[in-house]
């Protein structure tokens, strides 16, 4: 078992990272030349990261409760082995149990152009393996500097091949819901989950004025964020997926949820590079999926 005396002892790097404790949770504090983040070691979930002198590019609500075996609102979640409710076991978490365990660190390193790497491991556990009976090794790699390089690896360890949804569920942090549009997405189909699943292709830029809960599949493009009051546009660009959800739960559903804070609804956005729907994975024994994003500011 890792703890916080072990983790700096063997991962900690000065200018770069720290770990601390923060109500029960194991944290990883990220300072580097190029920005700040921090790091959950429950669901190897990345909570924050601000380029230096910039407003925060990933959204964590004011009312996140950060407590063992409770996912945390914003950030990036990690989906997985599933995306959405379980296609048979109702009783199974939604979007997977990886988010809410514990993971391991299994490495960290200062790279030479002043950003941070770290790698994490999720532990299996007795209840895990009744949920997902599968021989496999789950990783996430993070490199935070003045971008944000995320690789999510499945191996499939054992003799058969297996089949999973993934997703990174990003949260990104926006000055007005009401003035953001998403590029990228012109003439791909959805599922429009709000209107009872029902299918529809985009036209034009996707803007937010009321509840949104797409998955748009079939696609593989970048995707960018423009938010002129800011004065920014956050760019979007992954391997490994075909799918893109979009989502913000808007007024009513958001004041329901209880954690998303007075009003948060109105400056966060997801934009979720995903596998989900009919976009699952098979991966053959002994080989591999790789799920990688890379998110990057521009002026």
């Amino acid at each position: 078992m890792q703890t916080i005396e072990t983790l700096n002892a063997r991962y900690g790097i000065a200018h770069h990272v720290t770990f601390k404790e923060s109500v029960g949770l194991m944290v990883a504090e990220l300072d580097n030349v190029h920005a700040t983040a921090s790091i959950c070691l429950q669901g190897a979930h990345l909570m924050t990261w601000t380029p230096k002198g910039q407003q925060p590019v990933i959204w964590l609500s004011p009312a996140a409760k950060l407590a063992p075996g409770k996912s945390i609102r914003g950030g990036v979640p990690v989906c997985w082995p599933w995306f959405g409710p379980h296609a048979t076991q109702s009783s199974f978490p939604g979007h997977g149990f990886a988010r809410t365990v514990l993971w391991e660190v299994i490495g960290t390193k200062a790279l030479k152009d002043g950003a941070t790497w770290l790698a994490f491991r999720l532990i299996p556990t007795e209840a895990t393996r009744a949920q997902w009976p599968h021989s496999c090794e789950l990783v996430l790699q993070a490199a935070i500097g003045a971008t944000l390089d995320m690789d999510l690896g499945t191996l499939n360890t054992g003799s058969t091949p297996i089949t999973i949804g993934d997703a990174l569920h990003t949260y990104f942090a926006v000055s007005d819901i009401a003035q953001v549009a998403i590029h990228g997405l012109d003439g791909t189909p959805y599922i429009d989950k709000v209107n009872g699943s029902a299918q529809k292709q985009q036209a034009g830029p996707v803007n937010i004025y009321q509840e949104v809960d797409r998955i748009y599949y079939n696609t593989d493009r970048d995707c960018l964020i423009d938010d002129p009051a800011w004065k920014r546009r956050i760019r979007i660009a992954k391997l490994g997926s075909r799918s893109t959800v979009v989502w913000n739960p808007w007024v009513d559903k958001a004041d329901k949820m209880g954690d998303l804070g007075d009003d948060g609804y109105l400056n966060m956005l997801c934009v979720e590079s995903c596998n989900a729907a009919d976009d699952v994975v098979i991966v053959p024994p002994g080989k591999s999926h790789r799920l990688s994003v890379r998110y990057s500011v521009l002026a």
